[in-house]
């Protein structure tokens, strides 16, 4: 994996070469092996390089085609680049100077052109291409948004780069915090794509092609569409008996698998013993020739410890498995550098085990598989059959946005004794006890206008009724999209296009690549998700358990009482640590003068409710930690 940074300059942009050189120092961590730079006339691409495939001076980047046409600086990895080279070898010999993917995408690129070269490509990447002929600069991101990448435009100039943090070393760009992002940060804990938390800088989004040209506005088009996949994906749904679909995943996930174990590294897998994790186990240990390397993370706490789970899945199927425990005060520990590891604020508590397991892995191997990406392409979120259940309550009930606003103001008391109807849905998500606060808390849902509102509404980490930065409120502006007809495909499909790119693969990024550890995600294959997507409803959900498939195909590796059981995961036991150990940290965050000094919050609001939690009974920690992750990124910045 590595990092990309690069600046045509014009009119309005001019950026020395210190700057360039300090913004490739700022995000050394992506590729600690080389670093390259190249420049001619007003172009500069920059380039760090974690040596994956062709370890050899031949993979040097930035890299120029054949032909001299193109120069390209590019970041991630195409699995498919074999049978690519296979297939230019088989029109005209070429005299390939190593075995880089980054080659063979440049000789398809000289001969196909950039958009067709993308749709033949298998991979996570993004690149900035630069064409000499034509004076024209591309940047591009892979298919589900794996692999980050940052544009600005200013006067007849544009700069790009793998994370903002080598941005903001460009002092002609003048960034500023942009207040309607950080609304949107709060609708979403995340700041979805295209828009980035500073004004006037942007995310390309996953699957898209930019274009510019000094003097032209930048144009993107989507050269692939996961709502063209599962159109085609839903319209050839049949029935399919279990075992003939479980053969077919079977295979898709060893072929994926068996890409994505190519390397000329050390690579090794993540195993937590849930299903996804110990699938890909499975199936890299079914195309090994020899025991490959699991890593696992265990906790202290035996409340969060899956460790033992681990150990005995490997142990069943045979790996070199290695283990290490952490104790609370190290957890705790990262937690006070999140806003500098994390390029934008992101309100994903497990962005803690998330690093915690990648620095763990990155003393053992270079590259490491995931099982990502599995509850969003088979159903795997609790809020998948629970969500839907919900609205079909929620819309027969006769005038719910005014029972939204009487339990918006209602005491905890009051509420404890009424709106049983919630009672089962809360229940589904592991609230004992006192209903109150917890319909406190859903009381904006009961304003819904779709599913997919709802959704969205459920996942906010601020309510849409208390909105935070003043003079901005609530600000929910994205494009559903194709909509099908099933309640469980319209969920998945929205979290594959927003939740995934925007929390989960951002945070699975920015924490490995801190380390410099490549991850890649089996279970993104295209292929894998576009057969999940034409799956009949009940092969991925049934009796309110997502992922039958998964666990129908885990089984012929694993036996059942090692994996079925409910899961666990690593949630950070934030309200325990918030008023204890980090209290001093989050009070010196959201002090009065560090609140002000900024101006993008209701100063009032913040202290309000930063009191009520500190006495007890909010159940709100994703609402205080939305808030200190900013503050903590802002204080980062010195901003």
């Amino acid at each position: 994996m590595c990092g990309i940074v690069g600046v045509v300059e014009g009119r309005g942009l001019e950026v020395p070469r210190a700057q360039v050189d300090a913004a490739l120092a700022s995000i050394r961590y992506r590729g600690p092996d080389d670093q390259g730079v190249w420049t001619e006339e007003a172009v500069t691409f920059g380039h760090l390089r974690l040596s994956i495939v062709d370890l050899s001076p031949a993979g040097h980047q930035p890299m120029l085609s054949s032909d001299g046409r193109y120069v390209i600086t590019y970041n991630g990895e195409i699995y498919n680049h074999g049978e690519l080279r296979a297939e230019l070898d088989a029109e005209s010999s070429h005299n390939w100077r190593g075995s880089s993917d980054t080659e063979v995408l440049l000789e398809l690129i000289s001969r196909r052109g950039v958009e067709a070269a993308l749709k033949k490509t298998d991979g996570m990447f993004a690149f900035a291409l630069w064409d000499r002929r034509e004076k024209r600069l591309f940047l591009a991101r892979d298919r589900f948004g794996e692999k980050p990448l940052f544009y600005a435009a200013r006067g007849e100039g544009l700069a790009f780069a793998s994370e903002l943090l080598a941005l903001e070393q460009f002092k002609a760009l003048n960034l500023k915090v942009s207040r309607d992002n950080v609304a949107r940060y709060f609708t979403c804990g995340y700041v979805p794509a295209p828009f980035s938390i500073y004004e006037d800088v942007f995310k390309l989004p996953p699957a898209s092609l930019l274009t510019w040209k000094p003097g032209e506005q930048p144009k993107v088009i989507e050269y692939w569409s996961i709502d063209e996949m599962a159109r085609e994906a839903i319209a050839d749904r049949r029935p399919l008996a279990l075992a003939e679909a479980v053969d077919e995943l079977d295979r898709l996930i060893q072929a994926s698998v068996a890409e994505r174990m190519s390397a000329d590294v050390p690579v090794g897998v993540f195993l937590s013993g849930g299903v996804d994790s110990s699938l890909v186990t499975a199936a890299m240990q079914k195309c090994a020739s020899r025991p490959i390397t699991t890593l696992t993370l265990g906790f202290e706490d035996p409340r969060f410890n899956e460790a033992d789970h681990a150990r005995a899945i490997a142990k069943h199927l045979g790996t070199h498995h290695i283990e290490e425990v952490v104790n609370a005060d190290q957890a705790r520990s990262v937690v006070t550098r999140l806003g500098r590891m994390y390029d934008e604020p992101l309100a994903d508590a497990s962005q803690i085990p998330t690093y915690l397991v990648s620095e763990m892995a990155r003393k053992h191997v270079t590259v490491a598989l995931s099982g990502d990406g599995g509850d969003e392409g088979f159903a795997g979120y609790r809020r998948h059959y629970a969500t839907p259940q919900l609205w079909r309550r929620m819309r027969k009930m006769p005038m719910r946005g005014v029972a939204g606003a009487v339990i918006g103001v209602a005491p905890v008391s009051a509420l404890n004794l009424g709106l049983s109807f919630l009672k089962g849905f809360t229940d589904r998500y592991g609230v004992g006890g006192d209903v109150g606060p917890t319909l406190k808390r859903v009381a904006p849902w009961l304003g819904a206008t779709s599913l997919i509102n709802l959704h969205e509404l459920s996942l906010a980490k601020w309510p849409c009724d208390d909105p935070l930065v003043p003079g901005v409120g609530y600000l929910n502006d994205r494009d559903h999209g194709f909509l099908p007809e099933s309640e469980v495909d319209q969920l998945c499909l929205h979290d594959m296009r927003n939740y995934l790119p925007g929390d989960i693969l951002a945070k699975v990024d920015r924490a490995s690549m801190a380390v410099s550890l490549e991850t890649r995600i089996p279970l993104l294959d295209p292929d894998v998700v576009r057969f999940g997507l034409s799956l009949p409803e009940e092969l991925r959900l049934k009796d309110a358990q997502g992922k039958r498939i998964l666990r129908e195909t885990l089984k012929r590796y694993v036996p059942q009482e090692l994996f079925d059981r409910p899961k666990t995961g690593f949630a950070p036991p934030l309200e325990s640590w918030l008023l204890g150990p980090l209290r001093n940290w989050a009070e010196d965050l959201l002090s009065p003068n560090r609140l002000e000094s900024h101006g993008l919050l209701d100063v009032g609001r913040v202290r309000s409710f930063w009191a009520r939690y500190q006495k007890g009974g909010t159940m709100e920690e994703a609402r205080l930690w939305a808030v200190l992750q900013l503050q903590s990124w802002m204080a980062a910045r010195d901003l």
